[in-house]
């Protein structure tokens, strides 16, 4: 098998710069920052004989790079987490469309970049968790977290987190920039604390008593049930959760996708490192080793994210709710969510 290479952001060395357009070699940007990634990468080395240059860094300093490098980008991929970012990476002009009858016929067209420069390759739900014991009655729909009857009880990350502002465009997307908006002022209205830390954070502050109520990816709490995770696995059993909008639009739902590079020396490669992304190991991967929901049809769930239980999706285009992350983004400014 060959191996994998791993450089990190700030150290690409001149040997990877030289050989960028290299024959079974395949330069990967990638912010997803999970291990378990790796038995992904090494399955298609093995299987195909191309060998991965990998380059990792956070979201924001890989984009800087590739609009920096421009034509002379390395980069034949990025992979990364959530619609907003896939989303400025085409507005920077830095992927590529591409023409895959593979991934045209796996990949749910909502979960597809308009003009095919990106694709998405899992999900996560961003969903309402409660204390079982405070919470006679949880939040049925998103809409429904900002109403007074929560005020004080509620803890969710940031307006500088990807996962709310997708939340927040897609809000915009279904009911209008009037309705997110009161919505978004109604959650500031409702936080136990202020904004802070990851998601794994608002689980705790479940468990801790500072919030009855918590918004969260379903990774996070799955991976409290696949293993241990501090402060949060010693207590799941006090922890409810519920999938809102089941009556409406559905759970809404994030996504990691990936897109070939606008000027990738190895695209033939890259098409096929995507396409293997969508096969149904790669998916069931994704599932067992992250806990997240793949978007291929029929690929069986890891039993941890199985315990979460059937639900609705929301299935709107995320090219459209992509189109509205600026205006979700003016709406936390004015409604000074920190």
């Amino acid at each position: 098998m060959m191996t994998t290479k791993s450089i990190f952001l700030g150290a690409l060395t001149a040997a990877v710069a030289t050989t960028a357009a290299a024959e079974g070699e395949l330069n990967l940007y990638s912010s997803r920052h999970y291990d378990t990634d790796e038995r992904l990468y090494s399955d298609f080395e093995e299987a195909t004989g191309i060998t991965i240059n990998r380059i990792e860094g956070k979201a924001d300093e890989l984009l800087a790079r590739l609009e920096a490098e421009g034509a002379n980008s390395p980069a034949d991929i990025l992979l990364t987490v959530d619609t907003s970012r896939l989303a400025r990476a085409k507005n920077a002009g830095v992927l590529q469309s591409i023409d895959s009858p593979v991934l045209e016929d796996k990949i749910p067209a909502n979960l597809q970049d308009a003009d095919n420069q990106w694709f998405g390759f899992s999900q996560r739900s961003r969903i309402i968790f409660f204390d079982k014991a405070d919470v006679a009655t949880a939040p049925a729909t998103y809409l429904d977290l900002a109403k007074p009857e929560y005020k004080g009880q509620v803890c969710i990350r940031s307006s500088t987190n990807t996962y709310n502002q997708t939340l927040l465009a897609s809000i915009v997307t279904h009911h209008g920039e009037e309705v997110a908006k009161d919505w978004a002022a109604g959650i500031v209205a409702n936080m136990a604390r202020d904004p802070q830390g990851g998601d794994t954070d608002q689980l705790r502050g479940i468990v801790s008593g500072e919030c009855e109520i918590a918004v969260s990816n379903t990774y996070y709490f799955a991976r409290a049930i696949r293993k241990e995770v501090k402060g949060v696995s010693d207590s799941i059993d006090t922890i409810g959760w519920t999938f809102p909008s089941q009556d409406a639009e559905g759970a809404h739902m994030n996504l990691s996708g990936a897109g070939i590079a606008a000027h990738a020396p190895n695209k033939d490669n890259a098409v096929k490192f995507l396409e293997y992304l969508a096969s149904d190991s790669a998916q069931q991967y994704f599932s067992n080793g992250n806990d997240e929901f793949p978007v291929v049809a029929g690929v069986e769930l890891a039993p941890s994210v199985a315990k979460l239980g059937e639900f609705k999706a929301d299935d709107v285009v995320l090219s459209d709710v992509a189109k509205n992350i600026p205006t979700a983004q003016k709406i936390f400014n004015e409604v000074n969510w920190k």
